[in-house]
C-alpha cells in the first residue's frame, strides 16, 4: 500500500541555497467561535535538484522521504 503524499501550491521566496527553495503555501482558516476567515502563511523548504525555480515562481510542492534535517517536500512544476 502506497502511502498518500501531500501536494501543495505555493510562491517561491527564496531561492539563494543549492538545490533548496523556501516555499511560502497561503491557506485560509476561519476562526470557530466568530466564524471570520483569516489568511495564514508558512513556509516550507522545498528540494529542486537542477536549480531550475526562481525567486517569485508559482509551484508545487510533494512530500517526499526526509532530505535533510528540515527539508521534506520537492518541487514537482511550475504553476
Amino acid at each position: 500500500m502506497e502511502k498518500i503524499r501531500r501536494i501543495k501550491t505555493g510562491i517561491i521566496v527564496s531561492d539563494k541555497m543549492d538545490k533548496t527553495v523556501v516555499v511560502r503555501v497561503d491557506s485560509v482558516r476561519m476562526h470557530p467561535k466568530y466564524k471570520k476567515t483569516y489568511k495564514v502563511s508558512k513556509k516550507f523548504k522545498a528540494h529542486d535538484e537542477d536549480n531550475r525555480f526562481h525567486l517569485g515562481d508559482k509551484v508545487e510542492i510533494q512530500e517526499v522521504r526526509p532530505i535533510s534535517k528540515d527539508k521534506h517536500f520537492k518541487v514537482l512544476r511550475k504553476v
